[in-house]
C-alpha cells in the first residue's frame, strides 16, 4: 500500500510540475528572441574562448612538394603550373632589386613580398581576369600575374612620367583600371568596406563577377574590417576576404594583436563562411580561393580566407645560390628593423623548411616539368627583364609640376587656377633653386 501510495504522489506531483514547466517556459521550449539562434540552459557557464581545438589548417602538399591526396590536386597543365613558378620567381627578383635601390636612395620607400609569394600567386590564378581586386599594399604579385608590366611597377615605384598615378602616391601604391586592381592606399583596412560596397553594387547589376578584398592580420583589427564583415554578410555580398596572417603587424605579434584563434575564427560569428589554409602551398590557396569564388558568385555568399603564412626578407642578389634564401631578418618595409623583436633562427627556419617557392619548386622537379639548368636560365633571364626596366625607370623625368592640380575636379575650381598660376610665376622666378631639370616640361 505505501509502495503504491507513494507511486500515486509522485505521479500526481509530477503532473503539476508539467504544467508548472509548461506555464512558466519549460527547459525544452526553444528561446524565441529575434537576435540569436539557441536554446534555453538551466546552469551558469561562461563560454571560454579555448574551449574548442584550433581551425586546421588546410593545404595539398607537404614541404617537399609531395601531393598528399590526389583527389585534392587541382590537376593544373604544365604550363599554368610553370606561370605560378616564374611570377612568384620574378616577383622575389623585382623585390630583391626595388628593395636594394631604397637603401641606396634611389626610391623612397619600398615593402617587400618575399615568404608570401604563393598566397598572391595562388589566389591570383583561381579568379577570373574580371574579378575586381581591392589589395592592401603587399599583393603586387596578383597584378604581376595578369600581366602588369615590370615597366609599370617601376615607373610607379620612381613615380616618374609614365606612372599612371603620375607620382602623387608612395611607391607600391599599384592600380590598374584595365586589369581590376583598384588602387592601394596606405591607411590600413579602408579598402575591406570599399570592396564590400562593390561587391553589392556588382550583385545589384547582377554581373557574374566577384570581389577579392586582400588585407594582413593586422588590418583585421581595425575597425572598418568588423564593419566590413558585417555588412557583406547582411547584405549577402559575393566577396571573399583574404587575409594574409604572416605572424607579425610590423612590431607587433599576433600574440599581442588578439586572443583568439586567429582571424577565420571570427568569420562565423559574422556569418561569413570561413577557412583556414597553408599561405606557403600555393595549390591549397588554389584551391580554396576558387570555390569560394565560385560559390560567392554563385549564392551571393561572402567568404573568409586566412592564409597562413611567414614574411621573410629578400637575399641579396647571387649567381651561385640555387635557392632563394634570405640574407637577414626580414622587415615589414624599409621603414622598419625586425631584428628588435624576432631572432634570426626564427626566420631562417621558415626560409629553409618551409617556403613557398621552394616548395613548388620540388613539385615541378618530381613532375619533371623543371631542372636546375631550367632555374639558372630563368633566374639570369628574370634578373635581366627586372634590371632593364629598372635601368629605364631611372631615366624616365618626373611628371610635370603643374599635374599637382589636375584630376581632383571634374572643373578646376577658381581657386585651384589661382594655386597653379602662382607655383608657374614662383617657379620662372626661382626655378634655379629647384631641380627642374628632372621634371618633364
Amino acid at each position: 500500500f505505501e509502495v503504491c501510495f507513494g507511486g500515486i504522489l509522485a505521479w500526481f506531483f509530477g503532473v503539476l510540475g508539467l504544467f508548472s514547466h509548461q506555464e512558466l517556459g519549460s527547459p525544452e521550449e526553444k528561446p524565441q528572441f529575434p537576435g540569436a539562434s539557441a536554446e534555453f540552459v538551466d546552469h551558469l557557464e561562461f563560454i571560454q574562448p579555448n574551449v574548442l581545438a584550433g581551425i586546421p589548417v588546410y593545404r595539398v602538399m607537404d614541404r617537399q612538394g609531395h601531393v598528399l591526396r590526389p583527389s585534392e590536386d587541382p590537376q593544373l597543365p604544365k604550363e599554368q603550373v610553370l606561370k605560378l613558378y616564374k611570377t612568384m620567381t620574378l616577383l622575389n627578383t623585382m623585390d630583391r632589386i626595388l628593395y636594394e635601390s631604397q637603401r641606396q636612395g634611389r626610391i623612397s620607400f619600398y615593402m617587400t613580398n618575399y615568404g608570401e609569394e604563393g598566397t598572391h600567386v595562388g589566389s591570383a590564378a583561381a579568379l577570373e581576369p574580371s574579378d575586381l581586386v581591392f589589395g592592401q599594399y603587399r599583393e603586387a604579385g596578383v597584378l604581376l600575374y595578369r600581366g602588369y608590366p615590370l615597366e609599370l611597377f617601376m615607373a610607379q615605384c620612381y613615380g616618374n612620367a609614365n606612372d599612371p598615378g603620375k607620382g602623387r602616391q608612395m611607391p607600391v601604391h599599384y592600380g590598374c583600371r584595365e586589369r581590376h586592381f583598384v588602387t592601394i592606399s596606405s591607411p590600413l583596412a579602408t579598402q575591406i568596406p570599399q570592396a564590400v560596397g562593390a561587391a553589392y553594387a556588382i550583385k545589384r547589376a547582377d554581373a557574374s563577377r566577384a570581389v577579392v578584398c586582400y588585407f594582413g592580420e593586422g588590418a583585421a583589427s581595425e575597425g572598418d574590417a568588423h564593419a566590413g564583415f558585417n555588412f557583406a554578410a547582411t547584405l549577402e555580398c559575393p566577396i571573399v576576404f583574404f587575409c594574409r596572417n604572416n605572424g607579425y603587424a610590423i612590431s607587433t605579434p599576433t600574440a599581442e594583436q588578439y586572443r583568439g584563434d586567429g582571424i577565420a575564427a571570427r568569420g562565423p560569428g559574422y556569418g561569413l563562411l570561413s577557412i583556414r589554409v597553408d599561405g606557403n602551398d600555393v595549390f591549397a590557396v588554389f584551391n580554396a580561393t576558387r570555390e569560394a569564388r565560385r560559390r560567392a558568385v554563385a549564392e551571393n555568399q561572402p567568404f573568409l580566407i586566412e592564409a597562413m603564412t611567414y614574411r621573410l626578407f629578400p637575399p641579396p642578389p647571387s649567381q651561385n645560390s640555387r635557392e632563394f634564401r634570405p640574407g637577414r631578418i626580414g622587415h615589414h618595409s624599409t621603414s622598419d628593423d625586425s631584428s628588435a623583436y624576432r631572432s634570426v633562427d626564427e626566420v631562417n627556419y621558415w626560409d629553409k623548411q618551409d617556403h613557398p617557392i621552394s616548395r613548388l619548386r620540388h613539385y615541378l622537379l618530381h613532375r619533371g616539368w623543371w631542372d636546375e639548368q631550367q632555374e639558372k636560365g630563368w633566374r639570369k633571364n628574370s634578373r635581366k627583364m627586372v634590371l632593364e626596366a629598372f635601368e629605364q625607370a631611372e631615366k624616365e623625368p618626373k611628371p610635370p609640376p603643374h599635374l599637382l592640380f589636375s584630376d581632383v575636379y571634374l572643373e578646376m575650381p577658381p581657386r585651384l587656377r589661382r594655386q597653379r598660376e602662382e607655383l608657374e610665376r614662383h617657379l620662372e622666378t626661382y626655378g634655379e633653386h629647384y631641380p627642374l631639370q628632372h621634371f618633364q616640361k
